[in-house]
Order: C-alpha cells, then sequence, then structure tokens
C-alpha cells in the first residue's frame, strides 16, 4: 500500500516537472513556427508534426497571452466556411526569439555537459 502510494507520488511528480520544463519551451516553439501567418489548428499540427504536442486548451491562452505582450500580431480572415483568427510574429517577438534561441543553445549545451553519463544509473 505505501509502495503504490509512492509510486503515485513519484509519478504525479514526475508529471508536475515535465509540464514545468515544457511550459517555457512552448513560448520558443510557438514563436518559431510563426514567421508565417497561421491560425491556431494550423500551429497545433505544425507543432506535431515536429514532434510537440500541445492541446488546444494550452495553446490558444498562450497565443493571446503573447499577443496582449505585443510578441504577435492577429487578424480574423472571415473568407471560407470558418473564420479563423491568423497569429504572426511581430519585430518585437523575432527579437525576442532570436535572444531566446541563443539561450536556449547555451542552455542545452551547458545540459548536454551536466547531463552527461548520468543515464544508466552514472
Amino acid at each position: 500500500m505505501v509502495l503504490m502510494s509512492r509510486e503515485r507520488e513519484s509519478s504525479e511528480l514526475h508529471e508536475k516537472l515535465t509540464q514545468e520544463l515544457r511550459r517555457g519551451a512552448l513560448v520558443l516553439a510557438a514563436l518559431s513556427q510563426l514567421k508565417e501567418p497561421k491560425y491556431g489548428y494550423a500551429l497545433i499540427n505544425s507543432l506535431a508534426e515536429r514532434g510537440l504536442e500541445i492541446e488546444q486548451g494550452t495553446l490558444y491562452p498562450l497565443l493571446r497571452r503573447l499577443e496582449s505582450r505585443g510578441l504577435l500580431q492577429s487578424e480574423w480572415n472571415v473568407d471560407g466556411s470558418h473564420p479563423r483568427r491568423y497569429y504572426v510574429i511581430s519585430p518585437a517577438g523575432l527579437r525576442l526569439l532570436e535572444s531566446l534561441t541563443a539561450e536556449w543553445r547555451r542552455l542545452t549545451t551547458v545540459m548536454d555537459v551536466l547531463l552527461e553519463g548520468t543515464s544508466g544509473g552514472g
């Protein structure tokens, strides 16, 4: 009984920490895919095709937050049967994408060194 409780706690902690890791990466991922205008569902597919799954309930609030901070611009397209809001990175968002990309690369280089030899119980 205690073992099952510990396994559940460990699983919940793993899930929570994984979500925290992903949360920061999602901003960078979304900005990287919006150099050309895309609507939300197309962005979800674009990210998924590249290996990053994201739920609509996570993406749309993120897009609104990024737009409110001036990092994205959007406009409605009412051509066709379904009106769609298209998002594209703004000049400020592009500058941020460049600096976040540099920081991401620096951080992953450091983490690769730190994690070297840790898999397999090292």
